[in-house]
């Protein structure tokens, strides 16, 4: 990246001061040195200084709970370094600290169906099923699951059980029944929530069926409480005896002031799965404390989430996006909600919601955004986005154009921060600054007390040219572990393997000139064409400027004693890949990355199989294509497509 690059939005020194990691800098300066927001600076002191920095940021935060001890124990190896060690609080507690008579929740359905609850109203659901949970002989490090779209009494129902001390873990109901009893038969849950249904693209499905099987299949299972969603009171008697009605269940109980279980900063919260493409999915165990001090850094500091901001972010249950919104109460964030498909009726339905609500930080996809650009959205023409003041994007890389698509046709005056983490920590490693410039195609920053850097193989750090993205601290949303994993060598070998000592990641980025980031995908999907790596971003972000080309999937095959690169693409309905179309592609790449970049093989295919959270899976189209089996193919959300890559006459050749 250039150093004279010119930043495409700036903050005004208003927003700077008024930003609250201007008040944190202003806070600990006294300690830090830093006398002006400067973000640099104060990363650079948050990664020389954690101890510090985790304290200060407790208090700052206002966490409820008792901090004794030291912020940070650590001696010198990442994996055994704990946080807060003595210390004791409660997750559901920080969240339901705020009082006001305003909106804490605020629910749309695609079917356009709008609910409304108080800061009381969540209280008082949570306090019923706190009882009911209690009744069932909930406590602490039991495990409960949710199997339910992004409705309020998902929160509720997580909030009920982490109050308890108990662990939640959920998935959203478009997973296929393998999908789901792969992740939920391995950690055993007592109880089940799930929906009577839910609506997607213009249609109802039922969840009562998998839902029954579920409870029949995983022996754990003492109860399955039903949520009406579709209908007020829909017929559970496929669940047998084990089924009750949500009203019937809480109906037994008056609303009475929640009891917090306040437990060890490491105690288990939140169960966690890896995507399962490969192989069973990974159940990766968040703590308490490590989840709730990571969310409230990086909403108050990295996204300036003031109290009663209105939060939206496009997420199912089935994605760690979802615990991350369910967070911003933490921080006396309105949440505002959808569930349903993002393009039903049209392209607009969440630019509606925006506009409606008040939308201050709106969330989304990368996939999002670059099928509104393709679909022609342009709220800027049509939407009061008035309120909004940043635009959050994640999943996958955002590609420049992406960047010029948002501030051309959503609004030129909003912080534009593609975060970048994962599941992994339920967190980012680099991502958005309220205090600093947007450059194009680049996360921001790289995230406070987060020690990121990019290595070579040999280990030795890199600015202005790709490499692995790694993490030379601890950071308290490292992972307890894995389920059963008491030895944590599943835990170790998949992120302390490639550099000792060294959190491994697994992404292809590069450190810019800007302090910033850009991803070029993950590094397992590197190409490596004639010894040369090569992202996968690199050639998508040339691809999808083509019109008619609405997404491509690129691999690496394996051919003539090397690699090479072959593109899949979706057209757009009516346009033929004709020679004109692939030397157009060709040259597009040819042109703005290099000759390496450029595919030996153009191939149409009518759909892009993808995960349940919409990421493109190279890895299972890369298996078909040299005849490996695919793993699980329950996690993914159209594995039929898969059957489109293989046996391709064009690939023998």
């Amino acid at each position: 990246m250039s150093d004279n690059l010119q930043p495409m939005w700036a903050p005004s020194r208003d927003r700077i001061k008024a930003s609250l990691l201007a008040k944190f800098i202003s806070a600990t300066s006294a300690q830090s040195g830093i006398k002006t927001p400067d973000y640099d600076a104060m990363w650079r002191w948050s990664v020389s200084s954690p101890e510090q920095f985790w304290d200060a940021l407790w208090d700052f935060c206002d966490v409820q709970g008792d901090k004794s001890g030291p912020a940070l124990v650590h001696d010198g190896t990442l994996i055994k370094a704990r946080f807060f060690p003595e210390a004791k609080l409660n997750y559901a507690e920080n969240l339901l600290a705020h009082t006001g008579d305003g909106a804490c929740i605020v629910f749309h359905s695609e079917n356009g169906d709008r609910k409304e609850w108080s800061w009381a109203d969540l209280k008082d659901t949570v306090s019923k099923l706190q009882q009911v949970l209690i009744a069932q002989g909930i406590g602490q490090g039991d495990r409960v699951a949710g199997f339910l779209p992004n409705m309020p009494e998902a929160i509720a129902a997580m909030l009920a059980v982490t109050s308890l001390g108990g662990v939640w873990s959920s998935c959203s109901p478009d997973f296929g029944l393998n999908g789901v009893k792969d992740r939920f038969g391995q950690i055993e849950p007592k109880i089940l929530f799930t929906a009577d249904a839910y609506h997607y693209n213009g249609k109802t499905h039922s969840s009562l069926e998998v839902a029954a099987q579920l409870t029949r299949d995983i022996p754990s299972i003492q109860k399955t409480i039903v949520i009406p969603y579709v209908e007020t009171s829909a017929d559970i008697s496929v669940l047998g005896d084990k089924g009750v009605h949500w009203v019937d269940a809480l109906g037994a109980y008056q609303a009475k002031d929640i009891a917090y279980t306040r437990v060890d900063f490491a105690a288990p919260l939140f169960i966690m799965f890896s995507s399962g493409t490969t192989g069973l999915p990974k159940c990766i165990i968040h703590s308490v404390g490590g989840a709730l001090l990571q969310h409230l850094k990086e909403h108050q500091l990295q996204c300036d989430i003031h109290p009663n901001d209105r939060f939206f972010y496009f997420t199912t249950c089935g994605w760690m996006m979802w615990n991350w919104l369910v967070s911003g109460l933490a921080s006396g964030a309105t949440l505002i909600l959808f569930d349903g498909s993002p393009f039903y009726p049209d392209g607009n339905i969440l630019a509606d919601i925006a506009a409606a609500e008040g939308v201050t930080h709106f969330g989304t996809s990368a996939k999002y955004i670059d099928a509104c650009a393709k679909a022609g959205v342009k709220p800027a023409q049509t939407h009061d986005l008035s309120a909004l003041r940043t635009i959050l994007s994640t999943g996958s890389p955002l590609a420049p154009e992406g960047f010029d698509y948002i501030y051309k046709d959503w609004k030129a005056d909003v912080c534009l921060s593609s975060v970048a983490g994962g599941t992994d920590i339920i967190a980012c490693f680099a991502g958005g600054s309220p205090i600093s410039p947007v450059y194009r195609g680049q996360c921001q920053k790289r995230h406070l007390a987060m020690n990121t850097q990019v290595f070579d193989e040999n280990g030795k750090t890199l600015q202005g040219e790709p490499g692995e993205l790694v993490c030379t601290s601890p950071h308290p949303s490292m992972p307890i572990g894995f389920w059963d994993d008491p030895e944590d060598k599943k835990y170790s070998a998949a992120y302390f393997e490639k550099f000792d000592n060294v959190w491994h990641h697994g992404d292809w980025v590069e450190l810019t000139a800007q302090n910033g980031m850009t991803f070029f995908g993950r590094s397992d999907t590197v190409l490596n064409p004639g010894g040369v790596r090569i992202g996968t971003a690199e050639i998508y972000r040339q691809v999808e400027r083509i019109e008619e080309v609405l997404e491509g999937l690129v691999i690496g095959q394996q051919w003539d004693n090397d690699v090479r690169v072959v593109l899949f693409v979706r057209l757009r309905e009516g346009v033929d890949l004709d020679d004109a179309l692939i030397k157009r592609i060709k040259t597009e790449i040819r042109q703005n990355a290099t000759p390496r970049h450029v595919p030996a093989k153009v191939i149409a295919v009518a759909d892009i199989p993808r995960t349940k959270s919409g990421k493109i899976t190279e890895l299972a189209v890369r298996d078909v294509v040299h005849g490996r089996v695919v793993k699980n193919t329950e996690a993914m959300a159209n594995p039929e497509s898969l059957e489109l890559f293989k046996n391709l006459a064009a690939l023998q050749s």
